[in-house]
């Protein structure tokens, strides 16, 4: 799927998504200077040209169509768009950012309701702009010395077009099964999917039977026998086991892409120090990249 490359086409579509999904001002009380759809549409543009809350508030001082564009008669200051992010990444927030993303690429044809096979994988990021080469050497006696703790994120998303359902950040390295079902408990009630690709540390009898009785959606995700290579005893294991779709879990693949782009686009590193801040980055870049797929 094709990405935007236009700032002015980013912030346009971010202003629009943000309109639809936030109310103006969270508080009856306050200062009613900036709107919620302005700043979250500046922090948008915070993660389309990979910078901080710095950088994005000298951007669009310098930027005269970028703040007509966002309607601001003046620029928030970086403190007010750090404390913004932190209001507008909570859960609810990014789950209507998320959905108004959807929504817009139902009108224009982009996607299709409901989603007919999505993909769940997670991925890791890095923590710092130093040299995985240099981590890795940094002892005297050239020993492999990685670093024990990163952030990583599971994403599900549609195969189709690369939009992204829900994400769900954590510090890895952790188990990926142990995001299934809050992943599928957040995609619900954004999108309908029908069938869901996995790979197979995902595979388990008790996450058929949640995605097929608590949600409706088929698991397809390899059921192999781990001991004496017989046949799975589960009821949906089973099946899988015996009548293996192969040629609808090659779209699972779909799934690397989506992490693929939101490397190239926004980098593989976070500029946030602290655990949260790294979660309200990664959940920023997954409100990013479907934006920049609806106004691609």
């Amino acid at each position: 799927m094709i990405t935007s490359k236009s700032p002015l086409a980013v912030a346009r579509v971010a202003y629009a998504v943000a309109g639809k999904a936030l109310p103006s001002y969270s508080h009856g009380k306050s200062p009613h200077k900036f709107t919620l759809p302005q700043l979250a549409a500046c922090l948008v543009l915070k993660e389309f040209f990979t910078t901080d809350y710095r950088g994005i508030a000298a951007i669009l001082e310098d930027t005269t169509d970028l703040r007509r564009v966002l309607e601001l008669t003046s620029v928030p200051h970086f403190t007010t768009l750090q404390k913004a992010a932190t209001r507008l990444t909570s859960r609810r927030a990014v789950r209507r950012l998320i959905m108004s993303t959807l929504a817009m690429a139902r009108r224009s044809g982009i996607a299709a309701d409901p989603v007919r096979l999505a993909a769940l994988d997670g991925t890791g990021f890095e923590s710092r702009h130093v040299s995985r080469y240099f981590t890795e050497r940094r002892d005297h006696d050239l020993a492999r010395v990685p670093y024990a703790r990163f952030p990583k994120a599971s994403i599900l998303a549609d195969t189709s077009n690369h939009l992204i359902i829900t994400g769900i950040p954590a510090l890895g390295p952790r188990y990926d099964i142990t995001h299934f079902k809050p992943a599928l408990d957040a995609a619900a009630p954004v999108a309908g999917i029908t069938t869901l690709a996995a790979d197979a540390g995902y595979d388990s009898e008790a996450n058929h039977a949640y995605a097929r009785e608590t949600h409706g959606i088929r698991l397809i995700a390899p059921a192999y026998q781990r001991r004496w290579k017989t046949i799975p005893r589960g009821r949906y294991r089973r099946q899988m086991y015996l009548r293996f779709p192969a040629k609808v879990y090659r779209q699972r693949w779909q799934i690397e892409t989506v992490m693929s782009m939101l490397k190239r686009n926004f980098g593989s590193f976070l500029r946030a120090r602290s655990y949260w801040s790294q979660c309200r980055e990664i959940l920023l870049r997954l409100v990013a990249h479907n934006i920049l797929i609806v106004r691609g």
